[in-house]
């Protein structure tokens, strides 16, 4: 389920009021000869999409931005091929996204994202069938679209989303589309035990490989000054307990107190694993006194 939504009343700042602050960073990991996770960060209105870098921070006056991670799959390079073609797709849809939510009409959200999944779904379903190298090629996508006062997320596969409340704690916003993560979901295995199960990376929904049809999780999180989200490739979580993402996110710690939030996750989950691709998009709303 989605983590609970504040009372409108907390999330009705008027836009210049609100400030977002992103860092990002992808890493290939240890092992792995390329790097199939790609992330994007993106500043749109009605008229133009402007590619963000990997830290900045802006105001959500006038504008809304798009927070993404996807992790392909395939052989050759076939996976990295399909998280860029993922990411590059959600360009498309944004400015008339913008128009929809500048007008109020917050029921379209549903409908934007919805069919945003399906346009890449079918994107690479029709590589797949048309390109042998492309054969079964897919990606996972976790995204987050901020407005003043909400983040409206579409998510399918394994990378994750997580909410952090400025009060403490992280919420997994979005379902792992696996046997293993819905087993989880249902109390049945601990963090532990999800982690080393030997099914844990068979997926049963992505963009692509060969799934004919596709549930997207969609929703909203209203969200506060001083609350924080996480979205991050499987790699990420492969080297850290969520524990330890709430503490690497919080605190800057005395080793590196410079570097950013993301840069803190995937330095530490490479150095205890590394054994996967790994990808973190960090995105705070700064309290006043930050």
């Amino acid at each position: 389920m989605p983590a609970p939504t504040p009372p409108r009343s907390e999330v009705s700042a008027p836009a210049q009021a609100l400030v977002l602050q992103w860092s990002g960073l992808t890493h290939c990991g240890r092992f792995r000869p390329n790097n199939e996770d790609a992330f994007l960060a993106l500043n749109f209105d009605g008229r133009d999409v402007r590619y963000l870098g990997k830290r900045g921070h802006a105001s959500l006056a006038g504008s809304d931005f798009l927070f993404a991670v996807s992790d392909g799959m395939g052989g050759a390079k076939s996976g990295e091929f399909a998280s860029r073609i993922t990411v590059d797709r959600i360009t498309r849809l944004l400015p008339r996204s913008f128009r929809l939510s500048a007008a109020g009409l917050a029921a379209g959200f549903t409908d934007i994202l919805t069919e945003l999944f399906s346009a890449i779904h079918h994107d690479l379903l029709q590589l797949g069938s048309s390109y042998e190298e492309c054969a079964g090629m897919g990606a996972t996508l976790s995204l987050g679209w901020f407005t003043p006062g909400w983040m409206y997320f579409g998510h399918i596969g394994d990378s994750r989303i997580y909410y952090l409340p400025r009060e403490g704690g992280l919420v997994q916003i979005t379902h792992d589309h696996s046997h293993v993560g819905w087993l989880r979901r249902k109390g049945e295995l601990n963090e532990r035990e999800a982690r080393t199960h030997p099914r844990r990376n068979a997926l049963q929904q992505a963009l692509g490989a060969g799934h004919q049809f596709i549930e997207p999780h969609i929703g909203a999180v209203g969200y506060r000054a001083g609350d924080r989200f996480l979205i991050c490739s499987d790699g990420l979580i492969d080297g850290l307990w969520d524990r330890q993402l709430e503490d690497l996110i919080r605190a800057p710690g005395a080793t590196n107190p410079d570097w950013t939030p993301a840069q803190r996750l995937v330095e530490q989950a490479v150095e205890n694993s590394g054994r996967d691709n790994t990808t973190a998009v960090v995105v705070e709303i700064p309290a006043a006194a930050d």
